[in-house]
């Protein structure tokens, strides 16, 4: 909290009096950001748009969203299990949402590979939740172009694995 009134430049007394505790600021932190991206990602009109367009849509979204958020990711990564249970559920609604959305777009971009087996297909989505979220360590300084070029990478390594023969991206569920 030291830190906090120190990078904010107000007293830590002044924290307190907007917050009770550490935790209910980490949790208006979190709950500002992920239901800002939940609302910006699941409001996108991707209606006209071939499931393959979505996913690249998507990974451009999410990427250009996630300038600057690093903290938040930090935060959101090993704060959300020192959160009350309450709280976390509502944090985990907003990333489930976000989680449906890209699996909705990927079963539909690859139904024959993705749309029959569910294991598979939430492998597919949290690879690429995978790669999204840790391109801030993979590369902090990004420019706008670089992130955009990581996003379009994103959807076509995506892309193509997914329409490969049905062998070739088994995926055993684990027991």
């Amino acid at each position: 909290m030291n830190d906090v009134a120190k990078a904010c430049g107000i007293s830590k007394a002044n924290i307190y009096h907007y917050y009770d505790s550490k935790n209910d600021l980490v949790f208006d932190i979190l709950d500002t950001y992920l239901s800002d991206l939940r609302n910006l990602i699941c409001n996108l009109d991707l209606d006209a748009q071939s499931p393959e367009e979505q996913l690249h849509t998507l990974t451009r979204e999410f990427l250009l969203a996630y300038e600057g958020m690093d903290n938040e990711h930090k935060i959101q990564t090993e704060g959300i299990p020192l959160l009350r249970p309450e709280l976390q559920q509502i944090l985990r609604e907003y990333q489930r949402d976000l989680v449906l959305r890209v699996s909705t777009v990927l079963q539909a971009s690859a139904p024959e590979t993705l749309g029959k087996d569910k294991y598979k297909c939430r492998h597919v989505t949290m690879s690429v939740f995978g790669m999204l979220n840790w391109f801030y360590m993979w590369n902090p300084s990004a420019t706008k172009a670089q992130r955009l070029a990581y996003a379009e990478t994103v959807a076509e390594l995506t892309l193509t694995g997914i329409k490969q023969d049905e062998s070739a991206v088994s995926c055993v569920p684990a027991e």
